[in-house]
């Protein structure tokens, strides 16, 4: 299988600290390690931020609206926001730092004011949260840089993800399509998995892949098995830290479990045969059984069905090799239950 692309989805887990932004990008570019066959597996491939413009992000009411909870930064919706708000010189910073620890750099830009970053650097990839799929004058804005664009399908029909693409596809094709459902956390019984095999068969020309929201590493994995190519996560530092995806996303060891299994997914899935493998030789030999006696043969026996049975290990005659012992003469003396070589009969 080819190699799935990971994203380590920072979102608002940097808690509007730029140095915390930094730690989880170290987390994402940490080696992975697997112990039992002492494999180095390649890491997380990208970092993503996201960039609000908060005079393009709610109405006037709602961000001014009380907001009081465990989780909140600020006495309304709007300072909430703003205090979790990097600067375009942060996510400049960052996405230096990634860079320098050899990750690519995504960015979810969700209006045409944050744009501006754009001056400051160019990210490997910009991302569609899934909200933003309908704002057609902001896909507009992103296809026209030529760069290459993800989508995710959170809460989107099938008119409404063609649509997007028509607009998209304006500019470039160099696109990607995510699963997923917005839903934090999903519940299993509204994952639905088997829209990624949708996806490959309806848009075939697209890279298409899985963006999750449910709690553990499980969801990803067999996503991989499905033929995902890309793969999103929100991951942290710390799952007790303040803020409302903190809880919902993976920590450090989630985090190299999840990337450990799915690059041993990549291996897992192998080719599309039927054959048996050099490394199960030796069990196929010890294991399975041959054509044995059931009693004493003497010599000049001539053998029956009834003296027979099957013992280990394999490397006799197999029963589908029954008429090549049934009707032979024992020319050499065969104990009971002692599998019948090609010697021993004529």
């Amino acid at each position: 299988m080819g190699h799935t692309y990971i994203i380590g989805e920072i979102g608002q887990n940097h808690n509007g600290s730029v140095d915390v932004a930094k730690l989880l990008t170290e987390l994402v570019a940490r080696p992975i390690k697997e112990e039992t066959f002492g494999l180095n597996l390649l890491p997380i491939d990208a970092v993503k931020l996201t960039k609000r413009d908060l005079k393009e992000e709610l109405s006037v009411s709602q961000m001014n609206k009380p907001y009081d909870t465990p989780n909140s930064f600020g006495r309304t919706y709007g300072e909430h926001r703003e205090f979790l708000e990097l600067s375009d010189d942060e996510h400049f910073e960052v996405y230096k730092y990634a860079k320098s620890l050899g990750l690519d750099f995504v960015e979810t830009l969700c209006a045409k004011g944050c744009l501006s970053l754009l001056k400051l650097f160019t990210p490997d990839r910009l991302k569609v949260a899934s909200r933003d799929l309908t704002n057609i004058p902001l896909l507009e804005a992103l296809a026209e840089t030529k760069i290459p664009i993800i989508l995710s399908t959170g809460m989107s029909s099938r008119n409404e993800l063609d649509d997007a693409l028509s607009t998209i596809t304006k500019y470039h094709d160099d696109i990607s399509i995510l699963h997923c459902v917005s839903q934090y956390p999903t519940t299993p019984d509204n994952l639905n998995l088997l829209t990624i095999k949708y996806l490959k068969k309806e848009y075939p020309q697209y890279t298409i892949g899985f963006s999750d929201h449910t709690i553990g590493i499980a969801a990803p994995i067999a996503a991989v098995g499905l033929g995902a190519a890309i793969i999103e996560k929100h991951i942290t530092i710390d799952r007790k830290l303040k803020g409302t995806d903190q809880k919902g996303s993976l920590g450090p060891d989630g985090v190299n479990r999840m990337v450990r299994d799915i690059r041993l997914a990549e291996r897992w899935m192998g080719v599309e045969d039927l054959y048996i493998d050099k490394s199960v030789a030796a069990s196929k030999v010890k294991l399975e059984r041959s054509i044995a006696s059931n009693i004493e043969l003497q010599v000049g026996h001539v053998i029956e069905l009834s003296d027979l049975h099957m013992l280990s290990p394999g490397d006799g005659f197999r029963w589908s090799q029954l008429s090549n012992v049934v009707g032979k003469t024992v020319k050499r003396y065969i104990p009971k239950n002692e599998i019948i070589y090609p010697d021993d009969i004529v």
